[in-house]
């Protein structure tokens, strides 16, 4: 609240939309209300935001910025469908614009892929992966968290699949233990991204034992 009573106050409020400076505080707006974990507030902003700037025309690429930022604030409030849709937009808008080499490309491929996951849909994910992956590893190295990440999304989509085979199951362990060896090579032991790969590896693991284990 105090916030929007603070930009309130403020002469240039009042300005045309076609403003730069007001522009730039819509955007300055909704990022800090995320921030600060209002995420309601911010997804009003960050929408009007991505309303303006269509009206005006704004460049593709401005308007991908705005919803990825708006996806992830839908992602946050459970709006798992919206934040999905509008991903795949932005991934499709930096592949046709920056083509499928482009690191933020790359980016934008994950984090569909990470809204897929969180939608169950598995093999949608394993699809994605299979194109990304080898293009992430030619253009990044092997080395590259991003690549870590891709990885372990494709992992992720074989292993909590309802209908994955004990073998699928088993290449999601074998796959995450190298990355968790990986990772902790080039990130450490303390690297956020490392203690993830270590939670999903403990998940896959007990996946795999409760496929071993005989049904009584």
């Amino acid at each position: 609240m105090a916030l929007f009573q603070f930009l309130d106050a403020r002469p240039d409020v009042g300005r045309p939309e076609t403003d730069v400076t007001r522009r730039m505080a819509m955007n300055t707006l909704g990022g800090c209300l995320s921030v600060a974990n209002h995420h309601e507030d911010a997804l009003t902003v960050q929408e009007a935001e991505l309303a303006v700037k269509r009206r005006l025309g704004a460049p593709e690429a401005s308007i991908l910025i705005t919803q990825n930022n708006l996806a992830g604030t839908y992602s946050v409030l459970g709006r798992a469908e919206v934040a999905n849709r509008m991903l795949r937009d932005v991934y499709s808008g930096r592949l046709r614009l920056l083509g499928e080499e482009h690191e933020r490309t790359l980016i934008a491929g994950n984090n569909y892929a990470t809204t897929l996951i969180d939608l169950k849909r598995f093999e949608e994910v394993r699809s994605l992966m299979r194109g990304l992956v080898p293009v992430a590893r030619r253009v990044l190295g092997e080395s590259d968290i991003l690549l870590f990440r891709m990885r372990l999304s494709y992992a992720e989509a074989l292993y909590k699949d309802a209908s994955a085979t004990h073998d699928d199951i088993r290449k999601a362990v074998t796959t995450i233990e190298e990355l968790e060896r990986a990772a902790r090579r080039v990130l450490g032991g303390a690297h956020p991204l490392t203690k993830e790969i270590e939670r999903v590896l403990r998940d896959a693991r007990a996946a795999l034992r409760a496929r071993e284990t005989p049904q009584s």
